[in-house]
């Protein structure tokens, strides 16, 4: 096995129709995620804090041991951040909405395209083409 075998398997891998299609998909979904992420940040948190009354949810914190100063240096304080786990999890919930939205779209849209296209009947073996043939040939004779 030498070098150039290495190259080429590396190479009939990476060119393969499949993997460079979900590479695609990969860099795609990035870029919607950071789309839904921004929806979800700047269009729908605003207005569900304003009505529960005007909390930003990245804000949200639990406090347990608030800072202090020991000997002039300052103790950041610990605090479980649990409103940026409420951000993040809405921001999983709408991407798999929509992704499922888009995914189920896309199976309708496939099944009306096979749907529409009926199947073409298949070829006659060469055994019905000889029979009709003969059939045709016949029917000929029995003319004359």
């Amino acid at each position: 096995m030498g070098k150039s075998t290495f190259l080429q398997d590396f190479k009939a891998f990476a060119m393969r129709g499949n993997l460079i299609d979900m590479a695609v998909g990969v860099v795609i979904g990035g870029a919607f995620g950071k789309i839904v992420s921004s929806v979800v940040s700047d269009l729908i948190m605003p207005p569900l804090g304003l009505l529960i009354g005007g909390v930003n949810f990245s804000d949200l914190k639990w406090v347990m041991k608030p800072a202090e100063v020991v000997d002039g240096k300052e103790i950041a304080a610990v605090s479980l951040n649990y409103g940026n786990f409420l951000q993040v999890t809405f921001d999983f919930l709408i991407i798999a909405f929509s992704i499922f939205v888009f995914l189920r779209l896309i199976m309708k849209l496939t099944k009306k395209k096979e749907e529409a296209a009926p199947a073409a009947p298949p070829a006659p073996t060469k055994e019905e083409v000889l029979l009709t043939e003969i059939r045709d040939l016949l029917k000929e004779q029995n003319a004359k």
